[in-house]
């Protein structure tokens, strides 16, 4: 895993990421890790684990402070169309992936890895991905939940078209990532838009929700789209305790598919950040995520296709995919142009451990909070105020998952599949 979601120890100095893949390349003197990547992968992985800080709480607590009303709007996801930073954890995990894919195929071309070799590892991996979120999202029933819209899932049905697309050249990659967009949306512009008279309270939406599309983008409506049509099909076919009937956020199997596009980004990133070594190619991140940024808007705001996330619309991959590169650039200036490394650690160690982050932030939360509160009790949590009991407690519990991670960085125990 540390391969998937994590740079390699060695960054090696190439034209391109995908030139001469599929020979094994020369042995080359490595290089340090890139800790700007490093950071930010701590950065989202520290905003996901930071959900017990409960913003929306205190911000409940405190209706009419608008410092508050902020954290706790960037804190959630966005209902539907539109943007928060909370948003900005998916598709900076997806691109990250790509981001590492050509440092991880020079690794291992560096150790004498073959190309069958690789992809039998790359397959192997896309379903240790996918079987592990199944597992998560099954702790709590007492059959397997099969569901396949989360980050781990989502990352493993596309993982390995990524990694084959590695292999070619740059140009075949623009198409593919060009066709990935294109196709998905002429796809769901093509499916029948929900009518005037569809019943939206049978698939979990009021009608008279704020968020709901007329004329031509009503084919992105919520659990009324392609996606949600072809759910009720593919979901149907594993044992399920009911029938599967809707997901209540909206979420969707098939937004594998615009996610891939997202990857792909990241896998630019990569090949740029190899190519440019040992320069930084901040310029190119910037003016990258600027125009992807004004692409997804345009689509948006000209009613061609809405940025949410919450269904990977082809303008959410822009617009998302604009942003990350934004966030590599502005990281990128930080720890290598600014040199500011030990301000950027704190995030280092938390982004050097993803998966074990990810499986602290899913199965640690319950058992600190219960924990916390049975031994200290809430006193301790009330020196504020009750309404800032629950950031307390919540700042408690992430400062353990970083001190953890913080031990397992010291002793380099790095948690990998």
């Amino acid at each position: 895993m540390s391969q998937i979601l994590q740079t390699p120890a060695e960054a090696v100095t190439v034209t391109e990421a995908n030139a001469s893949a599929a020979r094994p390349a020369a042995r080359e003197v490595s290089a340090p890790r890139n800790m700007a990547v490093d950071a930010y992968r701590g950065l989202v992985m520290l905003l996901m684990m930071g959900e017990v800080l409960q913003f929306v709480k205190v911000s409940a607590y405190y209706p009419h402070s608008l410092f508050w009303k902020i954290l706790a709007f960037n804190q959630s996801h966005t209902e539907w169309a539109g943007c928060s930073l909370h948003d900005m954890i998916q598709p900076s995990f997806s691109f990250l992936v790509g981001v590492s894919l050509p440092y991880s195929i020079r690794s291992r071309q560096r150790k004498g890895a073959v190309f069958s070799t690789m992809l039998a590892h790359t397959v192997w991996r896309s379903v240790l991905l996918i079987a592990l979120g199944i597992l998560l999202r099954s702790l709590e029933s007492t059959q397997t939940y099969f569901t396949f819209e989360d980050t781990l899932t989502q990352i493993g049905l596309g993982y390995t078209f990524l990694f084959l697309l590695a292999f070619r050249p740059t140009r075949d990659q623009w198409i593919a990532f060009s066709a990935i967009l294109f196709g998905y949306w002429l796809a769901w512009a093509l499916y029948p838009a929900p009518g005037p008279n569809f019943n939206y309270a049978a698939v979990g939406v009021p009608a008279d929700w704020h968020h709901l599309y007329t004329g031509f983008r009503a084919h992105w409506n919520k659990n009324s789209n392609l996606g949600q049509a072809f759910d009720v099909w593919f979901l149907n076919l594993f044992p399920r305790k009911h029938p599967f009937v809707m997901n209540d956020g909206g979420y969707l199997t098939l937004s594998f598919i615009p996610t891939l596009g997202t990857m792909i980004l990241g896998l630019f990133a990569g090949q740029w950040y190899l190519a440019a070594a040992p320069r930084q190619p901040i310029r190119r991140f910037v003016v990258t995520g600027v125009i992807l940024i004004a692409l997804g808007a345009f689509f948006h705001f000209t009613g061609i296709c809405p940025i949410v996330k919450r269904i990977w619309t082809p303008s959410w991959t822009l617009f998302s995919g604009g942003m990350c590169f934004l966030f590599l650039a502005a990281f990128s200036w930080i720890v290598d142009v600014k040199q500011k490394k030990g301000l950027a650690f704190p995030l280092v160690v938390v982004g050097t451990n993803s998966i074990a982050a990810y499986l602290i932030a899913h199965l640690w939360e319950d058992f600190l909070h219960r924990n916390l509160l049975t031994n200290l009790g809430p006193k301790p949590f009330l020196i504020l105020g009750p309404g800032l009991q629950p950031l307390l407690l919540g700042a408690t519990i992430l400062l353990i998952y970083w001190l953890f991670l913080h031990w397992m960085y010291r002793r380099k125990i790095f948690l990998r599949i």
